[in-house]
């Protein structure tokens, strides 16, 4: 089976920036689009980025654009989520998603536990 594993989160000040890991395992990680998710108290998750399996084509939501990137290293099979500029509404519970394909779709096949980001006012 696919297991994701979220690391990195944590409580941070205003305007500071948290790089997430995502480690994966289960399957060939470059052959697979991955991506980002969070969950704020209340609410329903959302898409935060994705990237395809070769990393050169990303997708961002509009909330986090210009702030968060997306990258992946094959070779260590992990996907990372660098957010700079953090603010009190990035707080919530980001999952890892792994894809079923090389390109990202509206449905991931596979997701960590999630790790939380506190972004304190």
């Amino acid at each position: 089976q696919v297991q994701l594993v979220e690391s990195g989160g944590g409580l941070v000040q205003n305007g500071a920036s948290l790089r997430l890991s995502c480690a994966a395992s289960g399957r060939t990680f470059s052959s697979y689009a991955m991506g980002w998710f969070r969950q704020a108290p209340g609410k329903e998750r959302e898409f935060v980025a994705a990237l395809t399996a070769s990393g050169l084509a990303r997708i961002y939501a509009d909330s986090v654009k210009g702030r968060f990137t997306i990258s992946r290293d094959n070779a260590k099979s992990t996907v990372y989520l660098q957010m700079n500029s953090l603010k009190p509404e990035d707080t919530a519970v980001y999952y890892c998603a792994g894809y079923s394909s090389g390109f990202y779709t509206t449905t991931p096949a596979y997701w960590g536990q999630g790790t939380q980001v506190t972004v304190s006012s």
